[in-house]
């Protein structure tokens, strides 16, 4: 069976993976997923992720970061842009999350680029999901 939206997946099994206090989770591989989470890492919501190559399948496997006292790091993660009702901005339209606290991932002409770093860049997109 086919999966309608992949990328919203990827965010249930992360959320899920969290819940139930894994420390990793395994996401099927693809060039898109992977960019968000390099981002991811790269804003500091996730540890690290490493692509597991099992035959002819990749797998992506995320390791979640916690705060010292247990509690995820990520404490919301939602797809913003979606097959039925795709999502696009503008550089200067580009959502604050909670007040700059949170980060929109946005797939751009350059790129799968931070809220932030889409800004500096002066670049719009599609807003693929709010994190925070």
């Amino acid at each position: 069976m086919s999966m309608t939206d992949p990328i919203a997946d990827m965010l249930t099994r992360i959320r899920n993976a969290q819940k139930a206090k894994h420390r990793e989770t395994d996401v099927p591989h693809s060039g898109l997923k992977a960019e968000i989470a390099r981002v991811l890492v790269d804003e500091g919501y996730i540890e690290a992720v490493r692509v597991i190559e099992a035959g002819h399948r990749r797998t992506l496997r995320v390791s979640l970061r916690y705060a010292p006292d247990g509690r995820p790091v990520v404490s919301g993660l939602e797809r913003a842009s979606r097959p039925g009702r795709r999502a696009y901005t503008g550089s200067e339209r580009i959502p604050r999350i909670l007040g700059g606290l949170g980060i929109s991932i946005l797939s751009t002409s350059q790129g799968v680029l931070s809220d932030r770093e889409a800004r500096r860049r002066h670049v719009g997109g599609e807003v693929l999901c709010n994190v925070w």
